[in-house]
């Protein structure tokens, strides 16, 4: 009789031998994000590009300038940002055979011009894509309100107009970058 009733119940759907069982449980995950901007050249792929070297050989060179290749940066942002420039020195140091060392102005001799522009930000005045301007030891914004982004580029050039007053030798001086979220 028993075996009876187990079959009928089955047979009208009031058994149910594989019944599911559900559990949830629920977790909040917080991202904690700070703000991130990093400025590298792309040729050395760090902070510090390679050393440009403008070489003076002839007569002509004196008399017109030399201008550098391209140096492309990079710019990695969370939020939108600014690019300026400045000399970390008033005057290049030289190293030569002329005694006393000799004096030549950062901001009458080198010169920056932006070559190539993708942050989507503008160049600033007095700095252009198409004419050069003085670097000096007054930080100058050269792009603003750039987008945020990972892989914002940027490239720039530099020229040299010394004139025929320096004598022979290397003169150096650091040109630093700096990138400032807005």
């Amino acid at each position: 009789m028993k075996k009876t009733l187990f079959i009928a119940g089955i047979l009208a759907g009031a058994y149910t031998s594989d019944a599911q069982v559900n559990s949830t449980a629920t977790q909040t995950t917080n991202l904690s994000l700070s703000n991130a901007i990093e400025l590298t050249f792309t040729g050395s792929g760090t902070a510090t590009g390679t050393a440009v070297t403008l070489t003076f050989s002839s007569v002509n060179d004196y008399a017109n300038g030399v201008q550098s290749a391209a140096q492309q940066l990079k710019v990695r942002s969370n939020k939108n940002y600014a690019i300026s420039v400045k000399a970390n020195s008033t005057n290049f140091s030289y190293t030569g055979s002329t005694t006393p060392a000799p004096t030549m102005p950062v901001a009458s001799v080198l010169d920056l011009k932006v070559s190539s522009n993708s942050t989507s930000g503008t160049v600033s005045s007095p700095f252009s894509t198409s004419a050069f301007a003085d670097i000096t030891t007054t930080a100058q914004t050269v792009l603003n309100n750039c987008v945020n982004g990972g892989n914002q580029l940027f490239s720039v050039m530099y020229q040299a107009t010394p004139g025929f007053t320096y004598p022979a030798g290397t003169y150096a001086v650091d040109v630093v970058y700096t990138a400032t979220q807005l």
